[in-house]
């Protein structure tokens, strides 16, 4: 009983990190610095867009951790998107990270954070015989 509120706890807090992420700081562009890392890995032409549209991806990312929909899937697709999304970011723009490449070591403790929360909190209770 006592990990299942764990759970919880910890998938609304990745759920937070999604949606303040996408909505504040890139949709609402309260944190300039992505629109402009954006720009280094994609281009300045489309750089307000596209991070807008990863902004509401962000976002669309908390209601799937929400739904609890199949919850490994979306485990693993954040994972995936956490580690690609922070290396291009530590090769390319690591001068516009808030931690600067330390950011890799934030962008790793969260993907164990996420792993550990779904593949070993979230267990379902099965009876035993």
């Amino acid at each position: 009983m006592k990990n299942r509120k764990i759970h919880k706890v910890i998938t609304y807090t990745i759920a937070t990190v999604w949606i303040a992420n996408g909505l504040f700081c890139k949709v609402l562009n309260l944190v300039p610095r992505h629109e402009q890392i954006v720009a280094r890995i994609l281009g300045n032409d489309y750089s307000k867009p596209l991070t807008m549209l990863i902004g509401f991806s962000e976002i669309m990312m908390a209601i799937w951790i929400l739904s609890g929909y199949k919850t490994k899937l979306n485990a693993v697709t954040q994972i995936v998107i956490i580690a690609t999304m922070n290396t291009l970011e530590f090769f390319v723009a690591p001068h516009l990270l808030l931690w600067g490449k330390c950011n890799a070591l934030f962008a790793f403790l969260l993907i164990l954070v996420i792993y550990y929360n779904e593949f070993y909190l979230n267990k379902k209770n099965t009876p035993t015989i």
